[in-house]
């Protein structure tokens, strides 16, 4: 794959101080002596892999004048360090070959194998993805990235490495490539890295992006912490000697390793919380691998014998590991002179995965052949990609899905059988429904937390239990889409609306198609018989539509007009043979059914429509009004009370899009509209107000009282429910007789 970094070869000659350093990086020997944990016959297949990259990219130079190929052999040595297969090496090796040498698929594939040739393929892929192309080619990029890594997670740890070794070498580009590069690494690249638990690849990555980013802050800081690591290099050598003495004291076997904070975890801290460089306390700490589990929570209860903790630090991401396979005991104490230390306690095992993550499980493979830990490794987060991408095929919109499920901050809850599930912090109880199951959110109708009922936008912290009760007939509610974090409860309630507003707007399309062959004279709908097929096949030609469902599902969202298609479809009838029916005719255009007005039969209504069919916001029409339907572009029948000024405007200027709509004679459900009163303010007005209401059987759904203070008298508006214009009728006749009521009113918008 050709990177960013590496899109202008240089013809350029190394220096001849440098050729022989050059050529050092250049041969197969610089990758050779990482390579001790493959088979003889692994090595060879890498060594071919080499002479074909080498052949490929013979002539070709860095912008530094080095060869080309040191920069593939600095990817495979990356690899080789997370103890990646032969085959993935071999990627590594030729991840630009496809692109820059015209070297094909088949010419791979045949060589080294499909696997081999199917990763350089999935790398060479991604050499479009730049910041400044147009957003959806940017999203599509991503998507493919995504979903190539999701597919085998090769490719993302080999682009990982290639991006890498470019970070390293930015120093080489020029600087008005920094800030762009720069950028993708932090935002795209270093969270990747971070997801999949590649700790040591992800530091590394932001403090190179914060390097070229910021130049002049990451020099300042890295003077500030070289001053600083100067004036504490006693301080930590003396916590150092202590904490090996405790532990040899008690006969324990451990590994101190001593950690700093990064330059960019640094700067971010201060920024955050707007502090000065003296003011973060924890850049140092210490990392403390023991041999057995046991073993860490035994030493972390020495040190805090030893040192006093800092309540509210601990963290037990042993118990409960972090979302990316993470696990250590973190605590921090008060060390000498008052200074806080962070100390991680792991075992061995543990430390390979906090350092190497996803990549640990080739390492596992080979040592451990039935070990799980891969199944630990972000491994849900890569199927969740493929589930989304099966319900998205929108390139932006699955970016969107997944973009907040990169940034590590997580909250871990628990299920009534004590299941943990780890969710992005911010994540609400929707979010938590559909963690569980697509059905447990489809269907869910109230929920518990800690045993209290909450609302579904409650956003759950460390340690809830939830608890979700579901009911079959229950959908979800759009309302929700605006609170979700996660990408998976996201992707699934619009994968369910679509699928339902789909299925509604194909009935409601096939009844209106029917409405419209009937005012042409064809009584029968035409059917999938043969005699028919030729029919359909010329008729979405004519519309541009695929199959009868999209025509239907586009006549029931409004994209194309019932009349029009009925018109077009009863002369192809004609010419195959079919007659309209003159009395038919005379039937449906003139008598009771037809409304003259709209040209169409008349469509009932009694609120079991579903999302194919949307009641106006504006005049809130509810049964008893005169109401009238508007085929919106894509939104469907939207229904408008006859007096509406909203809809009269669409009238004048869209009048082919209206059809004749009437209330069925029981509706089914309840419908909202708004009413207005007019109070003397005092003591328990609003509780008598709503009383009233209430008492009228009535159910309130929003109260608006507006933004101006309290005045002798004020207006509220109350969004109620009600059966029809009787029952509306009834609840204003008890808010007129309830004490401090002026006035009660309908609301509607003012007439235009």
């Amino acid at each position: 794959m050709s990177s960013v970094l590496d899109s202008n070869l240089a013809p350029a000659s190394p220096a001849p101080a440098a050729a022989a350093a050059s050529a050092a990086a250049a041969s197969f020997a610089a990758l050779l002596g990482r390579l001790d944990y493959l088979s003889a016959a692994d090595i060879e297949l890498i060594r071919q892999a080499y002479r074909m990259a080498d052949e490929a990219h013979l002539g070709q130079m860095r912008k530094n004048g080095d060869p080309y190929i040191t920069h593939p052999i600095a990817v495979a040595a990356q690899c080789a360090e997370w103890k990646l297969d032969a085959q993935a090496l071999m990627a590594a090796l030729m991840h630009d070959v496809m692109e820059d040498c015209g070297i094909s698929k088949f010419d791979l594939a045949e060589r080294f194998g499909p696997t081999v040739a199917d990763l350089v393929d999935g790398l060479t892929k991604l050499e479009k993805l730049e910041f400044d192309t147009r957003e959806q080619n940017q999203a599509e990029s991503f998507r493919k990235m995504l979903l190539a890594m999701a597919k085998d997670v090769r490719v993302i740890l080999i682009k990982l490495a290639d991006r890498t070794h470019n970070m390293r070498t930015m120093g080489d580009m020029p600087r008005s490539k920094w800030q762009r590069i720069s950028s993708e690494t932090l935002e795209i690249y270093a969270p990747i890295a971070h997801r999949l638990g590649l700790n040591f690849t992800y530091r590394e990555l932001q403090d190179l992006a914060f390097r070229f980013l910021h130049p002049w802050r990451y020099e300042v800081l890295a003077k500030a912490l070289n001053r600083s690591r100067h004036r504490r290099r006693d301080l930590i050598a003396r916590v150092q000697a202590e904490v090996e003495s405790v532990f040899a004291q008690h006969g324990m076997q451990v590994r101190i390793l001593g950690r700093e904070k990064t330059l960019y975890s640094v700067y971010r801290k201060m920024d955050s919380k707007h502090l000065s460089f003296s003011q973060v306390t924890d850049i140092y700490g210490f990392r403390i691998v023991l041999p057995e589990l046991l073993d860490c929570y035994t030493a972390m209860g020495i040190l805090h014998q030893l040192y006093k903790p800092v309540p509210g630090k601990f963290r037990d991401y042993v118990a409960i590991p972090k979302v990316n396979g993470y696990q250590s005991l973190h605590t921090t104490l008060i060390g000498p002179f008052g200074t806080n230390i962070e100390f991680q306690l792991r075992t061995h095992p543990m430390d390979v995965v906090a350092e190497s993550g996803v990549a640990a499980h080739w390492l596992y493979k080979a040592s451990e052949p039935g070990s799980d830990t891969s199944e630990r490794l972000g491994t849900q987060w890569l199927q969740s990609l493929l589930d989304i991408q099966q319900e998205t095929r929108d390139a932006s919109e699955f970016w969107d899905h997944i973009k907040i499920d990169l940034f590590p901050d997580a909250v871990y809850v628990f299920t009534p059988q004590s299941k943990i599930l780890s969710l992005p912090r911010g994540a609400t109880v929707i979010d938590f429904a559909y963690a569980i199951h697509s059905g447990v959110g489809n269907h869910a109708v109230s929920a518990l937390v800690n045993g209290e009922q909450r609302p579904f936008r409650t956003e759950l912290n460390n340690g809830d239990v939830v608890e979700i009760v579901t009911d079959d007939k229950a959908e979800p509610n759009p309302a929700w889409l605006s609170f979700v974090k996660t990408g998976r409860a996201r992707s699934k309630i619009r994968h369910y609306l679509k699928t339902v507003a789909q299925d509604k707007s194909y009935e409601l399309g096939r009844r209106l198609l029917g409405q419209a062959l009937r005012a042409e004279g064809i009584a029968e709908f035409p059917g999938d018989e043969e005699q028919f097929q030729p029919v359909w096949d010329k008729l979405l030609r004519f519309t541009g539509n695929r199959n009868q469902a999209e025509l239907m599902s586009d006549i029931g969202m409004g994209k194309r007009i019932a009349s029009m298609v009925g018109k077009k479809m009863a002369v192809l009838l004609s010419e195959s043979g079919v007659r309209p029916n003159a009395v038919l005719i005379s039937t449906e255009r003139y008598g009771a059914g037809h409304d003259e007005a709209f040209g169409q039969g008349v469509v009932t209504l009694d609120g079991s429509e579903g999302l194919s069919v949307q009641y106006a916001s504006c005049c809130k029409p509810i049964p008893g009004d005169r109401i009238v339907g508007y085929l919106g572009r894509g939104e469907g029948l939207v229904v408008h009370a006859d007096d509406c000024p909203v809809c009269r405007r669409l009238l004048a200027r869209d009048s082919e899009r209206f059809l004749a709509v009437e209330w069925a004679d029981e509706p089914v459900r309840a419908f909202e509209t708004t009413v207005q009163v007019t109070v003397s303010n005092g003591k328990g007005v609003l509780a008598r107000v709503a009383a009233a209401i209430a008492g009228a059987e009535a159910d309130i759904t929003h109260v608006d009282m507006g933004n101006e203070p309290a005045q002798t008298a004020t207006d509220i508006r109350f969004s109620v429910s009600v059966r029809d214009r009787v029952h509306l009728a009834a609840v204003l006749r008890s808010l007129k007789r309830t004490a401090s009521v002026i006035k009660a009113q309908r609301f509607k918008p003012t007439k235009t």
